[in-house]
């Protein structure tokens, strides 16, 4: 389902704008609506060409059967000072992102949150390549060099969560020494 709203939201919103849909995640903002944050590069057409990334938030909405979507907050990835994932330790959906003013938001789950930390991240380093504080996260999940990266990065937090299961089960097997 997912790929199916990526692929209308490129269409419909970033398409038309010149611009790349890097990454999308459902948050929790209103109780009727939906929105995504998304994270895109912009092509501003100048002399230099260069190439500013956004974060966006976006409502989506029906009208009958056609699917609408309205941006409603817009930030340059240059403004964004800190990402706080708020207690590295617990599986929780919730961060703050940190511009003049902290933005306090719920990804659809604590996998979606570090996708979305993972795509800032390497788009920082990919064009602004300036300190960007990612804190209350577990930096294994968030840098691209470590051992745990690979292309779906969706099922890393799954794997971990398997491995450390995997782990009690085995202990729990283990008779216990008298």
């Amino acid at each position: 389902m997912s790929s199916l709203v990526k692929e209308d939201l490129e269409k419909k919103l970033f398409k038309p704008l010149s611009q790349n849909l890097y990454e999308f995640i459902e948050i929790e903002f209103s109780v009727q609506d939906r929105y995504y944050l998304c994270v895109s590069v912009f092509f501003c057409l100048t002399v230099t060409k260069n190439e500013e990334v956004k974060i966006i938030m976006v409502k989506h909405y029906r009208i009958g059967l056609d699917e609408k979507y309205e941006v409603t907050k817009k930030w340059s990835l240059n403004d964004l000072q800190m990402i706080d994932g708020k207690e590295a330790d617990t599986d929780n959906p919730f961060f703050d992102l940190h511009f003049k003013k902290v933005y306090s938001l719920e990804a659809y789950s604590c996998a979606s949150k570090y996708a979305f930390a993972r795509t800032v991240n390497k788009l920082n380093h990919a064009y602004l390549k300036k300190d960007l504080q990612i804190v209350n996260f577990d930096s294994t999940y968030i840098n691209d060099d470590s051992i745990w990266s690979s292309n779906n990065k969706d099922c890393l937090v799954l794997m971990r969560i398997c491995f450390y299961a995997f782990n009690l089960v085995c202990l729990s097997l283990c008779p216990l020494p008298l």
